[in-house]
């Protein structure tokens, strides 16, 4: 039940994150920050595309994802229209897969310096793509 209730929210965040990049109406300003942001709105979605599809479908789906987290930020000017079908693509991985785990199984590799459970990745990572949504909800509204 709980990993039914997780793929949820999931999908649910990343809906909303969905929406959020659509909600750009110029494109450009997806790659623009203010003040002291450092992190485009557009980076921060490669990201989150490239943290799930390495936690979540390389190391728990075995989907042979891999990753390079330093151009998730370094990319520019990606359109909004591949944004949108990469985090679209996250959603029935991310299900299939977390319906599917042990939750008090152990998660296969170091993670933060620790041993840690599947259930305990799982959460965690929902916090950090919820953190960047909201990160990406703020920016959009003062740059537009």
């Amino acid at each position: 039940m709980l990993t039914n209730v997780l793929a949820d929210f999931y999908e649910r965040d990343i809906r909303k994150l969905i929406e959020e990049v659509n909600l750009f109406q110029n494109e450009e300003n997806l790659w623009k920050t203010e003040g002291s942001v450092k992190n485009p709105s557009g980076n921060l979605a490669l990201h989150i595309i490239g943290n799930i599809s390495h936690f979540i479908g390389a190391i728990l789906a075995g989907t042979g994802y891999v990753r390079d987290r330093d151009s998730e930020f370094a990319r520019k000017g990606v359109p909004k229209k591949d944004l949108v079908a990469g985090l679209e693509g996250l959603i029935p991985m991310v299900r299939k897969t977390i319906v599917a785990v042990d939750l008090d199984g152990e998660y296969p590799i170091i993670f933060d310096g620790a041993k840690r459970s599947n259930g305990y990745l799982l959460a965690y990572l929902l916090t950090h793509l919820n953190y960047h949504l909201g990160q990406v909800n703020y920016l959009r509204r003062i740059l537009e």
